[in-house]
Parts: C-alpha cells; structure tokens; sequence
C-alpha cells in the first residue's frame, strides 16, 4: 500500500521540492509551487521566470493557488483517515477481503477464495490489483491532462491576441485620425465611415475570438471536470474504487480527446485593409495633398523582429522581438513581411529605399509557403552582402522554382 500512496501523492507534488504542496501559489503560465519554494529558487536569479517553463513571470508576490491547497490539505487528512479504517469484510463470510479474482474482477475473501465460485479462477493480493488498476486508469487519464495543458496554453495565446485586436484597432483608429485631420472638414463623413469600418471589423473579430475562447473555456471546464471526478475516485479505497473503476473507464472513454484548437486566418484586424493607400483612395477630392505608395505591407505577416513604420510602407529590423501572436499569416524564421496584396500575373515595377544598409533583400514569394518553417521553394530574390574582409559586393538574383 506504501507504493500506491507514495504514486497518488505526485500529483500534488511541488515541481521544485517534489513534495506535497504547501501554501502553493500559480504563476501566469498556470504552473504551481510551494511559495516558499519558489520564493527561494527565484533569490537565486535575476529575473523571475517559471521553474517548469522558463516564461517571465510579471509579478513577484503570484497569488495563491487556493483550490489547489484545499485539494492538497483534503488529500492529506484523506491519507490520514486511510491509516486508522478498518479493515473491509466479505458480505458473505465476513472475512477480510485480502485476494482480487482475476476472472470475476472482484475483490474476494479467503473462503470465496476456496469456494466452488471461483474454482481454477486467477487470484492477486488486492493492493497489487488495486495499483494495476490504478496505475492502467492513470494511463487513460494522462493524455487527457496533456490536452487539458496545452488547452490553458492556447487560451493564453488566444487572450494575447484578443487583446492585440483592440490594440491594432485603436491604433489604426489613431492613425486615421491623424491622416484625415490633413484633409479639413469637408472629409469628415469618409473619416467616419472609415473608423466605422475599423471599429465594425473589430466588433466582429472580437465577438469571434471571445466565443472561440467562451467555447475553449467550456472545452476546460468539461475535461477538468473528468479529470476531477477521475482523481476522486483514485481517492477512493481499493474496494470501492475496484467496484468503480470500470465507471470511471466509461467515463474518460465516452469523452473523446478533442482536436487541438486552431486560429483560423484572417482573425486579426486587417490593418492594411483600413490604412493602405488611405489617401490615394480620397484622392479624388484631395489630389494635390494625397501620395500614392505601390506597396502597402501587411502588419500580421511581420517576423517579429521587423518594425513596421505607421504608414505601412517602410519596415525596419530593430534587434529585439516585439509582442506579436503566432497567428498562421506571420513568419517566424526569417525577416520576412509581405506586401497586403499580391498578383498572379502582368508587370510590375518598385523602387525601394534601402538606406545604407549594408546587407539587404528583395522579392518575391508565392503565399502558400509555410511561414513557421523552412523556406526552401518558391521565391525570387535580388540580395545585396558586403564583405566585412574585402568589402566586395554581390548582387544575386535567386531563383527557386
């Protein structure tokens, strides 16, 4: 019985001291710990991420994790309790029940043990029955906590980019203002349908994430809630989780693993819709105020270490990434950001101002490469390096079929 408590007792273990949690608090990414474990792992580095995950946690003083504690102090009295039961008797001959039949799964007495009954069945001491049992449903409920993680991870990402939505939207508000001011009162009525357009696109695609995260939510709730129901009964005595245990397979079986959610395309703001050649669209009442840029760069595509300028028409890499969701139009290995629209066909000419970069890269790239892997097909490219020993230039055009 001592290995089978010692197994119960790692799901309310601390990741740091690998023991049962005391006074546990929760970091952002979900992950929990003793506080004063984590306190004293944190005092030795100097910025505060999480012990498991490695992500920065923002606060010093995380809160407590109160359902885990109460979960984790119930356990305990429940080990303590389990020590002083008595012993469960067969209803039938009033004898310890110290045997499980193999063939009947059934927890038996001696006698039953000895009885016509059970003639040439298969027998094992119960607590060895009880860990197999254990051990088998352990192995159905894991896959189910996998998906449950990786779940609350999703909906961190989700959260992040419904968040980002209202960001892009009241940014792209503020710079419409700011280009319509330019273009006196008489522009006020496309400067309100504009904004109208912006803030319509964000109702939308706000509503569509919060019920897609309302939906994952539910999705939680239902696993926890088999999960929960699962580990109580993992809780339970040998007997009467033996009696059970085929329930709580039925249960777990019965809720197939969902597929792992998705963000669909298109669920960010369209930026360069709103702000794209914004001037040249009114141009037809302001000529001779208005410029025209060919290429209007798409904000969702950007690696996020490119910057892009609030015109969308130069894009600058600044060293360090910025805040940017993996939603499926971004690039994420190469400095890389795509023009808002694109073509199939004709002639097409830009100028483009590299500055004095040194190394630069231009092209083309057909929209049905992978974004987060390796670009190996499906690209022309006009590419400038300079040698830092003989300062030599090259200029490639690199063609990949």
């Amino acid at each position: 019985m001592a290995t089978g408590t010692f197994k119960a007792e790692i799901d309310f273990s601390c990741p740091i001291c690998q023991d049962i949690f005391r006074n546990p608090v929760m970091l952002s990414c979900s992950h929990s710990f003793c506080k004063a474990c984590l306190l004293r792992w944190w005092s030795e580095k100097k910025i505060h991420k999480c012990p498991v995950c490695k992500r920065r946690s923002s606060k010093s003083d995380p809160p407590c994790n109160l359902s885990l504690k109460n979960v984790c102090e119930a356990f305990i009295q429940e080990q303590q309790k389990a020590s002083s039961r008595p012993e469960v008797l067969c209803s039938l001959h009033s004898e310890v029940l110290k045997f499980f039949c193999l063939d009947h799964q059934q927890p038996v007495c001696v006698v039953c043990r000895d009885s016509k009954t059970h003639s040439y069945h298969r027998f094992g001491p119960i607590d060895e029955a009880a860990e197999d049992y254990r051990r088998a449903l352990r192995n159905l409920l894991k896959p189910l906590r996998d998906k449950l993680e990786h779940f609350h991870k999703v909906k961190l990402i989700w959260n992040d980019s419904a968040k980002l939505i209202k960001e892009q939207a009241q940014q792209t508000e503020k710079l419409i203002q700011e280009q319509f001011e330019k273009l006196h009162q008489f522009l006020e009525r496309e400067e309100a349908t504009r904004i109208y357009a912006v803030r319509k696109e964000e109702e939308q695609k706000s509503q569509m994430m919060k019920t897609r995260i309302e939906d994952l939510s539910r999705e939680i709730s239902a696993v926890e809630e088999t999960i929960r129901a699962t580990e109580e009964e993992l809780r339970a005595e040998d007997v009467a989780f033996l009696h059970k245990y085929m329930t709580a397979v039925g249960r777990i079986q019965q809720r197939p693993l969902p597929d792992d959610p998705q963000l669909e395309s298109g669920a960010l703001v369209d930026v360069a819709k709103h702000l794209g050649n914004l001037s040249f669209k009114v141009w037809n009442k302001m000529k001779h105020k208005v410029s025209y840029s060919p290429v209007i760069l798409d904000l969702n595509t950007a690696e996020p270490n490119l910057r892009l300028s609030p015109d969308l028409t130069v894009v600058i890499h600044q060293g360090k990434k910025c805040r940017a969701p993996k939603n499926p139009e971004r690039f994420e290995d190469y400095f890389t950001v795509l023009g808002s629209e694109g073509f199939d066909s004709g002639t097409h000419s830009w100028i483009v101002d590299v500055g004095n970069n040194a190394d630069w890269a231009v092209g083309v790239i057909g929209e049905s490469v992978q974004r987060m892997a390796e670009i190996q097909t499906g690209y022309w490219r006009v590419q400038r390096n300079v040698s830092s020993n003989h300062h030599s230039c090259v200029l490639m055009l690199h063609c990949v079929s």
